[in-house]
């Protein structure tokens, strides 16, 4: 049977594209400077939260493409000018320039960015840390404080013992604090704050592109007073989506005065153990409950930061005043989302 070559069909008429736009030329002629970032950050009747792949933005040639959008090579004046979404996403505005927030994308590492990542490989003088990123991160034997103060020299016998500070599969909370040209990032622990995990339990997130999911903000490590006889829970958001929530432990006092430069002379062997202290059945339920509090946040496509966090948590013990204990055996579904409500009425 023969290839039959049919004829392209006709571009949209202009009245069409004005139809399907989420930017008019109406709306943009009607607002003003002080109105105008309003207008665009607002859904309006036109404009839809989440943008499809190939669907129309504007076709005002006042606006600028930027990431997740493209324009047509087309000879038409008019066809040029339009600018489509390239993924599924919500609409960022910045002055005149149009993007496209991905609702599911890999984390991208900034410097300065708290992150929790998972060793995957030990070499010779780095380890190789998944970060939930494209690329694993790297960790260096010199960016982490060692027994004996930050100013020790590392020597070959550092690199011998390399595997008794971290080990494969162990988690760690860092910081990021240089890029490589391809985008990998370099982290650093010589912080106090920072360090192996432990006492604790690891959850991820998703969504750390337009769609929820773990923000920045001020602090990204917390502690929250629990109810009963549950104690102190600390909470590590990483800004890549995984989460720690461990029972709290109070550093270790040296009876000798420390400088607060000198500060790193007071790391210890015991900072690098992988043992786990004893954790009471009080403590591990109050852990169970911030973690499904942050999965009722997740879920329903609400930020995740300490505020949300210790509201929700809140919330949860109102549900389960009111409830029973019934009420606290499982915080997802319609009693997330309850909880959720309950949190975002108190903030507002």
């Amino acid at each position: 049977m023969p290839i039959q070559i049919l004829a392209p069909t006709p571009a949209l008429p202009s009245n069409t594209l004005q139809h399907h736009i989420h930017i008019s030329e109406d709306e943009e002629m009607d607002l003003d400077d002080d109105h105008e970032d309003e207008a665009l950050s607002r859904p309006s009747k036109r404009q839809k939260t989440i943008i499809t792949p190939g669907e129309i933005i504007t076709s005002d040639p006042q606006w600028m493409r930027g990431h997740g959008t493209f324009a047509s090579n087309s000879a038409d004046a008019e066809l040029a000018t339009v600018i489509r979404s390239t993924l599924a996403g919500t609409l960022q505005k910045t002055n005149k320039l149009l993007s496209v927030v991905p609702l599911r994308a890999r984390y991208t590492p900034e410097i300065g960015d708290l992150v929790i990542g998972r060793i995957v490989e030990v070499q010779s003088r780095r380890w190789k840390v998944d970060v939930a990123g494209a690329l694993s991160a790297s960790l260096l034997l010199s960016s982490i404080n060692l027994p004996g103060g930050i100013l020790r020299k590392r020597t070959s016998v550092d690199e011998l013992n390399i595997r008794t500070f971290f080990e494969e599969g162990e988690l760690v909370v860092a910081e990021v604090q240089s890029l490589f040209q391809d985008g990998s990032a370099s982290l650093h622990t010589r912080s106090l704050r920072y360090g192996k995990l432990r006492n604790g339990y690891f959850i991820t997130v998703s969504g750390t592109g337009g769609g929820g999911g773990v923000v920045r903000s001020k602090r990204q490590i917390f502690t929250i007073q629990t109810a009963g006889r549950g104690g102190e829970v600390d909470v590590i958001l990483g800004v890549n989506g995984y989460i720690w929530i461990s029972k709290h432990v109070e550093p270790e006092k040296d009876k000798t005065n420390v400088s607060i430069t000198r500060i790193e002379d007071q790391v210890s062997a015991s900072m690098y153990s992988s043992q786990n202290d004893d954790i009471g059945p009080d403590t591990r339920r109050e852990i169970a409950r911030v973690a499904g509090c942050v999965r009722a946040l997740t879920e329903n496509g609400v930020r995740v930061d300490e505020d949300m966090v210790r509201r929700a948590y809140d919330a949860s013990l109102d549900l389960e005043s009111t409830e029973g204990e019934e009420g606290a055996t499982y915080l997802g579904g319609e009693k997330g989302k309850l909880i959720v409500d309950m949190a975002l009425s108190a903030s507002g």
